[in-house]
């Protein structure tokens, strides 16, 4: 079953791309992809290119993705592993329509597009950093100089790739060489 719906989920991508995202397969494995988001214009990650690992169980899509930023990013809701604080990532995964969501699915391009409006509009009540959370309430400035510094520094394709993206000994940078 993951595979059909990994498969069918890469063939509609490419049927109707969205222009901000690009995602697939690392390397022909359907259960491991890559993903990069421009940084949308109307927040302080504009001209960012953030690259995603994006991992899926055996048992997608009753199970959800683990989706982690692998670009250093200064954000409230992402860690410094790159972990998101999504609900859509957590307890709110429904493979099928509920009220809730409202979607007749959840495919992953639908939990990109909710990771792209998180960079626009940060949740402070479900922080991963309590300090960049507390930045990001009493001194929105302050944040976004912050956060569009480190854009320039680590999500700028120029740089070098080492230092641009976040340490985890499973996910090595030179997967996206």
């Amino acid at each position: 079953m993951a595979l059909k719906r990994l498969n069918k989920e890469l063939y509609d991508i490419g049927c109707n791309p969205p222009s901000s995202i690009n995602t697939g397969p690392i390397d022909d494995d359907l259960f491991h992809w890559q993903a990069t988001i421009m940084g949308p214009s109307d927040s302080p990650y504009s001209g960012g290119i953030f690259f995603l690992d994006i991992k899926f169980p055996r048992d997608y899509p009753f199970k959800p993705p683990k989706v982690r930023f692998i670009t250093r990013i200064y954000h409230p809701n992402i860690n410094n592993s790159g972990f998101i604080s999504l609900d859509i990532l957590m307890n709110k995964w429904y493979p099928r329509i509920t009220i809730s969501t409202g979607f007749n699915q959840i495919f992953i391009i639908q939990v990109l597009l909710l990771i792209c409006s998180l960079l626009t509009y940060p949740i402070p009540a479900n922080s991963l950093d309590p300090d960049i959370s507390n930045v990001f309430k009493n001194n929105r400035n302050h944040y976004e100089a912050t956060a569009r510094e480190w854009t320039r520094h680590y999500a700028n394709k120029r740089k070098d790739k080492k230092k641009a993206y976040v340490k985890n000994d499973q996910t090595s940078s030179s997967s996206f060489d």
